[in-house]
């Protein structure tokens, strides 16, 4: 489903797609967020880490949020006007919530996996979690625009 909903000032618009809790509705959510962005002009500086934060949630709901049979939603919300992205991506498994590293502890170097938060935390202004009816939950990242771009 894509739609646009009117803002004053400037037109909001929202792009909300249902994929499979595989690899590839993981991949696919990547390509479809930078298609999807691309065609609203949106910079190719915003595009880029838009990009790598898709992937990291896509992959995070494949990987923690995986119910047999259940789907994965990424939602896009662009607000040119606010210069501003707001990314979701919601899944089945609420019980499992992520956690970010405290600002002054370091991944284990030799772990394989552990660094995906630390790398959205850095590439957006903020994230959160927030349950997803009736037993899920969205991983909500914002991104903005740098001033002058």
């Amino acid at each position: 489903m894509n739609h646009a909903t009117p803002q004053v000032g400037a037109p909001v618009s929202t792009f909300t797609q249902l994929l499979s809790s595989t690899r590839r509705g993981a991949r696919l959510a990547r390509l479809l967020a930078v298609t999807e962005l691309r065609s609203r002009g949106v910079s190719p500086e915003l595009t880029e880490r838009a990009e790598l934060v898709v992937a990291e949630l896509a992959a995070n709901a494949v990987l923690h949020g995986r119910l047999p049979g259940r789907c994965f939603r990424l939602t896009l919300v662009l607000n040119p006007a606010g210069g501003h992205l707001r990314i979701e991506v919601s899944d089945a498994r609420g019980d499992l919530r992520p956690r970010s590293l405290p600002a002054d502890t370091e991944p284990d170097p030799l772990s394989t996996s552990g660094r995906g938060l630390t790398l959205v935390t850095a590439l957006t202004d903020h994230w959160d979690c927030v349950p997803y009816p009736p037993s899920g939950k969205t991983v909500r990242a914002v991104l903005t625009t740098p001033t002058g771009a």
